[in-house]
């Protein structure tokens, strides 16, 4: 076996040429790792293949869920933090440089609730040997509130958004209908990794409801939103609650949405001559059929969502009655749902020659026959 002329400085034994020829890493020409000079069993007797820390503190929201790493608070989604603690135990964890066909495998032990010791087996080759190592790493993980939690608890909020309707009380579908576009819309915000997109506080008041916003910014796109899905209008109100430490005025926004006076099922009357309107839609201006010929209505650009009208019920109020005959194409004659009396009403083109009942509406302005409610234009 041929030999270098140098010997193992720490044990004195001849090195082999074609170890002490090797540069310290690749490109390195004319350079050399120190311990490269050694012997094998002088290399070997303090060679660490694997670097691991003597434990890993997690941090995990006990609220929410989410992790802190680095400098901030990171949602994970986890169910459990086994597969935390292994992600964390794999990135602390440094394998020697001079090992190559590296393979390894993490074990996770659940001690208990707060308490995982990891166990890492590792394996690779270094200086043709074949090297294998294991060491076990304690993870403890500790349960505190993250930042947005903590401004949950303590009912922070930055923005209000206000559920009001043209002069009338909102439904409970409509509430129900703008908190879910609400959370939806957070959610959507959260997706993208928003920690700052919560709502805070929702409540009902006498005249609608109210949600509190986390930020500005989140309470106008939710406003926007409601309006682009349910119809009407929303303006904005500052109002000013403190200064900052750098002596910045603070401000929270009100968000206040107006939903439309008429809302999809309302039968009203614009009391034009042309007889009552079974509303569809109110996004834009409001449009609806016309009850005694089947005709599109549409108010004009002036009166938008909120034409002068009498209400005269809604879909609700419908009754289903017989038909009695068919007259011609303009009339029809059926019972009155009360009174039980044949009388002759407006045929309508959505009317079905061929229907045994009907639903018709009774009202000031008489009986009219109702489309099938599958035909409604869906306001959404």
């Amino acid at each position: 076996m041929s030999r270098s002329g140098e010997f193992c400085p720490r044990c004195g034994d001849a090195i082999e040429a074609d170890l002490d020829a090797r540069p310290a890493r690749p490109g390195a020409e004319g350079t050399r790792n120190p311990d490269s000079v050694l012997c094998d069993g002088c290399y070997f007797e303090e060679f660490d293949l694997v670097e691991a820390p003597d434990r890993i503190d997690v941090r995990v929201c006990s609220q929410c869920g989410a992790v802190h790493r680095g400098n901030r608070w990171v949602d994970v989604g986890a169910q459990d933090y086994t597969d935390v603690a292994v992600e964390e135990v794999s990135e602390a964890l440094g394998v020697h440089l001079d090992a190559t066909d590296v393979s390894w495998e993490v074990a996770p032990e659940q001690v208990d609730e707060n308490n995982i010791r990891m166990h890492c087996q590792f394996s690779g080759v270094v200086r043709g040997t074949l090297v294998s190592e294991e060491v076990v790493v304690p993870v403890k993980i500790a349960r505190q509130t993250c930042e947005r939690c903590g401004r949950i608890a303590g009912g922070s909020y930055a923005a209000i958004v206000q559920i009001r309707a043209e002069e009338r009380t909102p439904t409970e579908e409509e509430q129900e209908r703008a908190q879910e576009t609400a959370e939806a819309f957070v959610a959507e915000r959260e997706a993208t990794g928003d920690r700052n997109a919560f709502v805070t506080e929702v409540s009902e008041v006498d005249e609608g409801l109210d949600m509190k916003i986390s930020t500005n910014q989140l309470g106008q796109g939710i406003a926007k939103r409601i309006v682009e899905q349910q119809g009407g209008t929303f303006e904005d109100y500052e109002t000013l609650v403190t200064e900052d430490s750098d002596g910045n005025e603070v401000y929270r926004v009100t968000f206040a949405v107006r939903l439309p006076r008429y809302r999809p099922g309302e039968v009203i009357d614009p009391e034009d001559g042309d007889g009552p309107v079974l509303v569809r839609s109110v996004r834009g201006n409001l449009k609806g059929t016309r009850l005694a010929t089947g005709e599109r209505y549409e108010a004009s650009f002036e009166a938008g969502d909120a034409p002068d009208a009498r209400r005269l019920g809604t879909r609700e109020d419908a009754q289903w009655t017989t038909v009695v005959a068919v007259e011609d194409e303009n009339a029809v004659q059926v019972l009155d749902p009360e009174t039980y009396e044949a009388k002759t009403i407006s045929r309508p083109d959505y009317f079905d020659p061929a229907a045994d009942e009907v639903p018709v509406i009774k009202s000031r302005a008489g009986l009219h026959v109702l489309p099938d409610e599958g035909g409604d234009e869906q306001d959404g």
